[in-house]
């Protein structure tokens, strides 16, 4: 994580596919209401705009399988 003047900051989660991602990068949009929507990728801000729900598109589907394949092959076999 990052640190700032001995404060952490928290990475923030794409509002669409849920993926943490690095401060420098992605795009933030604070609303009228004061309500901040943060997005790890302009593909991720294009398909909220068109009203699309992360969970139920392929893509997010296959990179969550994914992730969860290689989280499960780096944890050790436990042997009794």
């Amino acid at each position: 994580m990052a640190e700032q003047r001995g404060h952490i900051l928290k990475m923030p989660q794409c509002n669409f596919c849920k993926k943490q991602y690095e401060i420098p990068r992605g795009l933030t949009f604070v609303l009228l209401n004061g309500e901040a929507l943060h997005f790890c990728s302009s593909k991720c801000q294009k398909n909220h705009k068109l009203g699309r729900v992360g969970k139920k598109t392929n893509w997010v589907r296959k990179e969550k399988k994914v992730k969860s394949v290689e989280v499960a092959k780096e944890k050790p076999a436990v042997k009794k």
